[in-house]
Order: structure tokens, then sequence, then C-alpha cells
């Protein structure tokens, strides 16, 4: 599309109250930033953002999702404010598209309305119940007339609904004539984009108004504004996936960070956290069970299950308070109350309760590696690194410290010693 893209990303973000920029706070699991540059994406490869404060952390962050972005760093010390974020910078198409970098629910559809009209300016307007607090936009004839602050307007201009949702499409000519001309003579000292509003309409310029959602244009200023900005995304997440043949119980409880994939038909019960570049494919995942960056098909997890990053399970069943990290488990079965880390299990292992993968050393990690058709019993710790062969038992109770060959019993175990009538000598009690 004949469109260049600016994201206005230099603030401070002060009411954060945080020491990490606004635009890489996270919403479900990607900085807020990120979304808004995924939806840019499809409708541009010419995009902009307009950084200062901590600029080079907010680069480094953008560069691991996206190639091809163009960074600018804001004078701010000269020219301050939105106008000045926009000074000096050479877009490769004939009309810009302005957005604002705390605006991550805003989505292709909503920004292509922008160009459904010829005007030299289309400004973003929003309708709200109780607009107090915000400059009203005038609108006559279907045309924006002027911006005017809460503190300039009367009576009647603060009966005005329309307030100005701070997106807007300009023409290159608008924006290199106007620029220049905008001044910094006001109470911030800063300079303003709505002023060439003003500037434009006193040259007969048109400026078309474009009501939009609030939803999709919502400013996050503060942490309560990101916690419901998190609320709409997850909304939108969990709809989509339902809508592709995913069943979910109370959804509302559910947790699904932006990239997980599902396919086929999956089911997710309620309580159950998914996160970062995990993949599921016709399986159960049961209630209270957690999942991060790994990936799932044919099975069934939980409940109350956890499965840390780079895990690889297929046609399995992890059971509730079972954890497992960094392992290819195909055709188990670990049914409750195990830990398996840095291992590889395969077609036909049974894990029993309280079985241990003792991977760590203090120093290094270590790999368990069990074969085929392995019944490892309750209580079970294997010191890594351990091989256990095809068609083993492993005694319940028993501490695995060397390879196990096939077809073998391994069993260690202390022998039971007892001492009679000594909990009658013990206490002091007769038989």
């Amino acid at each position: 599309m004949n469109v260049s893209i600016a994201i206005l990303a230099a603030g401070k973000g002060t009411r954060m109250k945080s020491p990490l920029p606004k635009v890489l706070h996270k919403i479900s699991g990607k900085p807020m930033i990120y979304h808004i540059i995924k939806e840019a994406k499809k409708i541009t490869d010419d995009i902009t953002l307009i950084l200062y404060h901590e600029a080079e952390k907010v680069r480094e962050s953008i560069e691991k999702y996206f190639e091809n972005i163009n960074f600018v760093i804001q004078d701010l010390e000269n020219y301050p404010g939105t106008g000045g974020a926009l000074r000096d910078i050479e877009f490769r198409h004939n009309r810009i598209l302005v957005l604002n970098g705390d605006m991550p629910l805003i989505t292709k559809e909503e920004m292509e309305k922008f160009f459904e009209t010829d005007a030299d300016i289309v400004m973003s307007v929003i309708k709200l119940q109780n607009p107090s607090g915000y400059g009203r936009v005038v609108i006559r004839d279907g045309e924006v007339e002027k911006i005017v602050e809460e503190k300039d307007a009367n009576k009647d201009t603060k009966r005005i609904k329309e307030v100005n949702a701070g997106v807007y499409l300009f023409k290159k000519d608008i924006l290199k004539k106007f620029l220049p001309k905008i001044s910094n003579d006001n109470a911030q000292k800063e300079y303003y984009l709505t002023d060439i509003i003003s500037l434009a309409k006193d040259e007969g310029y048109s400026i078309k108004p474009l009501f939009v959602k609030e939803e999709d244009f919502k400013g996050v200023n503060s942490k309560a504004d990101l916690s419901h900005a998190e609320e709409i995304m997850q909304e939108r997440i969990k709809t989509r996936w339902m809508k592709e043949g995913v069943i979910m119980h109370l959804p509302k409880t559910i947790f699904i960070e932006e990239g997980v994939k599902f396919e086929g038909e999956c089911e997710i019960e309620s309580g159950v956290v998914i996160k970062g570049d995990t993949h599921i494919c016709k399986s159960i995942v049961f209630a209270n069970s957690v999942i991060e960056d790994s990936k799932i098909k044919y099975s069934t997890i939980g409940p109350m299950a956890r499965i840390r990053p780079g895990s690889d399970i297929e046609d399995s069943h992890i059971g509730n308070f079972v954890e497992v990290k960094k392992s290819v488990l195909k055709g188990v079965k670990a049914g409750h109350l195990s830990y398996l880390g840095d291992s590889e299990i395969d077609e036909g292992s049974n894990i029993g309760a309280g079985t241990i993968t003792c991977n760590y050393d203090g120093k290094a990690k270590y790999k368990t590696i069990i074969g085929k058709n392995v019944f490892v019993g309750s209580d079970t710790q294997l010191i890594a690194p351990v091989k256990i062969e095809d068609d083993v038992i492993i005694a319940a109770g028993s501490t695995v410290t060397k390879d196990v060959k096939k077809g073998s019993l391994a069993i260690s175990r202390t022998p039971l010693k007892t001492v009679e009538n000594f909990f009658y000598k013990f206490f002091g009690k007769g038989k």
C-alpha cells in the first residue's frame, strides 16, 4: 500500500512508575510496541519508529521480532512534543499514518479505514459519554473545524462529546509545509502535531474526521490501563482460537500469550496458562496447568502440570504435579508427582510417582535417556548422566547411578532392619 507509518515512542511514560520504557511493557507476552508493529507490517514496508528515552533498549527489543524498521532519535532537547517528533524525517510514500506507541490494540482493519477518503488530513475521533478532561473536536458539515482544549472551552464547547483519538493520516506535502510553522509558544514549550489542524484549516485544506472505537484506540498510560488492555487482547486471542475450533472451558480464567499456536481440535480447561512459542496439536490441557515454549502433540497434560521451555511431548500422558523441562517424551505415561528434566524417554515407558531425574550437579546439567517399555517404579532417583535401555524394570525406591542394560531389573535398596518391641522401650510403655 502506498503509505508510510510513523510510530511515536519517544516518551518516558512516567505514569507507568517503572524503569522499563513504557512501550516495552508486555501485553499477552509481547511488548506493547510489538503489537502495533505487527499490525502495521500488514499494511506497509515503510515503518519509522521515533525513539528517545532508552532508545537502544527499545531498538534491541524490536529487532528480536522485526526487520527493516527505520529508527529515528527525536531531538527532544530542541524539538520536544509530537510535532517535534516528525521533523526532518523523509518518508518513502505520499501518505503518512501517524500512530502512538502506547496504542497496542489498534488493528490493520482500523488503520485501513483512514485510507478510504482522499482528504488532506484524516483525524481519528472518539465519541465519549463523559469527555471531561479531553480536548474537544469541533466538526461542521463533515469537516474538522478545530480542536479546543478543555481549559479553553466555553460551556457550549464542553457539551461536545467528540474528542481527539490521537491518530492521523497526513499527505506528505502537508507535513512538509506545516511542520516548520508550528510553534512551541505554550505552557509546556512543546511542538504539538494538533497545531497543524488549525494551520491547515486556515488555508482551506480538507480535514475529515474518522470515528473510531475507544477499545481499538485505547492508550496505555498506567498499570491499570495495561491490565485493561491485556484483558481486551486476551479476549481477542481466545476468541480467534475458539473460532478455529479450540474448546475452552471458562475462557476468562485461561491465559494464552501472543504467538501460541493450536492445530486441530484441542481442549483447554480452566486456569490454564500457555506462554511463549508453544504449539499444541490435537491435545487436552487439563485445569491449572502451565505450558511454556513447548510442543504438545496428541497428548494430555495435567491437571496441575508444568511443562517448561524446550519440551517436546507426543502421544503421552503427563499427569498432576508432574514437571517436565527441556525433555523429549514420546508415548510416555507420567501420572503424578515427578520431575523430568533434560531427558529423552521413548514409547511405552511408565514413570512412577515421585520419580526424579537428578540432572544438575551444581555446575552443569546432564541428560537422562530412557528407552522403550521401561517401567520406573515410584520414588526413583535417576542420577544423570545415565542411560536406561529398552525393556528395563527399575524397582521402587531405587537410586540409579549407572547405565542399565536391556531387559534388566535395576534395584537399589538398603535392607530393611526391624527391632522388635522398640516402640514400647522408646516410649516407656508396657506391651
